[in-house]
Formats: structure tokens, sequence, C-alpha cells
């Protein structure tokens, strides 16, 4: 079930733009939970491929830091790219809730 639709934030700050010849939508995304980002305690890094890519944007990692402390399982992905000037709206994440 998809639960969320989020730009990726932190793009300029992490590997994103060097990796991003090699992105492709749909390609999988791995996402870890940091309750010790002394920025936000529910933050969630985003990678592919082993490399950081940024994180869930704050304002919106809520329901899925909830999710994933509570054991639930879930799964995330490029659901789209976008050449746009503004690195914030480069790459929209789709995460998923597993059964």
């Amino acid at each position: 079930m998809l639960v969320q639709r989020a730009p990726l934030a932190g793009y300029t700050h992490y590997e994103a733009p060097s990796l991003w010849p090699r992105f492709r939508t749909g390609d999988r995304l791995d996402l870890s939970r940091e309750p010790d980002n002394p920025h936000d305690a529910r933050a969630i890094a985003v990678r592919w491929q082993q490399h950081r890519i940024g994180y869930l944007p704050r304002a919106e990692n809520d329901a899925v830091s909830q999710a994933m402390d509570e054991g639930s399982r879930v799964e995330a992905r490029i659901g789209r790219l976008r050449d746009d000037p503004d690195p914030r709206h480069r790459i929209e994440i789709e995460v998923f809730l597993l059964p």
C-alpha cells in the first residue's frame, strides 16, 4: 500500500548529484531510521545502492517513522525523476507499507 509520496530532502548535501545520471524511475531505495539524529528524532535516511542520497522530508516523516519504529515493513522506490533546476524537485520518493 502506497503511504507517502515526497521529494527527497538534502539532495545537494549527499551523493545524489554525482549519482543523478544513474538513477531510474522505479529504482529501489533503502530507508533507515536515525532516532539519534541531532536535527530530527524522526529522521529517515534514504540510500540508493548503499549510497546515502538524502532524507525523507522532516515535515512529512512522522507516519513512516512511527510505522518503522513499530516494526512495520516499509519499502521505497524512486517514483519520479525530473531534471528540474531546483534540486528539491528532482527526485520523488514513493513509500509503501508491506503486509
